[in-house]
């Protein structure tokens, strides 16, 4: 049984993409035994974390089983499809039986809101987004909830705004040639540093809450323009031409994802976890990754 205010012995993270790597990395140096899914482990990074195979058409494997069997608590970063959550589909069986799980967590999207054309999001506002998106997401938070009411297990939905850090951020962007500089007057998104992102699952791992909902950012939602000049400005490159965000050269996703201006509050959830952002902004976020080498000419 995990006693209060410590982190589960075993954990396993479905989905070991750049999000889940970074949190069952810091899990590992915190002493647990974190380990993954991907769809083909023989391709994956050489990093000490374990990775099992998890991918359609393939069969269970008896490793990935027991690390389910095994597991104290489960967290998905897995996309949903038009069915919910695919993870869950392929491991329904194997979790509700599973005699360890204790607590169950889910990344999901602040895209489950409509826009506000910039006005905030609260943790008591309605989930009304209504695309395909939104409607897949809140399908398989539905059922990630229900696992947990079904095993009496604690559980937590992470409604997140967009993540960046090292490796993936404005500067790796401008050096490979991939950015854009859209411009859309008004437009603001809220976004949260992935180091940021790994604290906040360790101290609702740590709370486990029934049912709790999380939506945690850093201090400052900017214009996509801005964070991308600042990138700029440190590497030296220049800002790509700007282009209006309903030019019709842009594809219809591109326009679409341009049209939500908002604002995530997250004071329930920094009061709730005792969490504050380590990177109050993309100005320090990008600081890092700079110092640490992303953008900067090979050697």
């Amino acid at each position: 049984m995990l006693a209060p205010g410590e982190l589960p012995r075993r954990v396993l993270v479905l989905g070991m993409g750049y999000s889940g790597r970074v949190i069952a990395s810091r899990l590992q140096a915190h002493g647990v035994e974190a380990s993954g899914t991907v769809r083909d482990p023989a391709s994956a990074a050489s990093d000490g974390l374990p990775r099992h195979a998890l991918a359609a058409g393939r069969a269970l494997e008896p490793d990935l089983l027991s690390a389910v069997a095994q597991a104290d608590a489960v967290l998905c970063s897995v996309p949903p499809d038009a069915d919910g959550d695919p993870a869950l589909r392929r491991l329904w069986p194997a979790l509700r039986a599973s005699p360890a799980l204790r607590w169950i967590g889910y990344l999901s999207s602040t895209g489950v809101y409509a826009g506000r054309d910039g006005g905030w999001i609260y943790e008591q506002s309605l989930a009304d987004g209504v695309g395909i998106a939104a409607t897949q997401r809140r399908l398989a938070e539905s059922q990630w909830r229900a696992l947990a009411t079904e095993r009496g297990a604690a559980s937590a939905i992470f409604r997140l705004p967009g993540l960046y850090g090292r490796g993936r951020n404005a500067l790796v962007q401008l050096a490979e040639g991939r950015a854009r500089h859209v411009v859309r007057p008004g437009l603001v998104f809220s976004r949260l540093h992935v180091e940021d992102l790994a604290a906040v699952v360790m101290a609702a791992m740590m709370r486990r809450e029934h049912e709790a909902l999380y939506l945690p950012t850093d201090d400052e939602a900017a214009p996509p323009q801005d964070v991308l000049a600042h990138a700029a400005r440190l590497s030296g490159r220049p800002l790509p031409p700007a282009r209006a965000w309903d030019d019709p050269a842009l594809s219809p996703a591109l326009r679409r994802f341009y049209q939500g201006s908002k604002r995530i509050d997250s004071r329930d959830t920094r009061e709730r976890l005792q969490w504050k952002p380590r990177f109050s902004s993309y100005r320090e976020g990008l600081q890092d990754a700079w110092e640490n080498g992303d953008g900067r000419p090979p050697r």
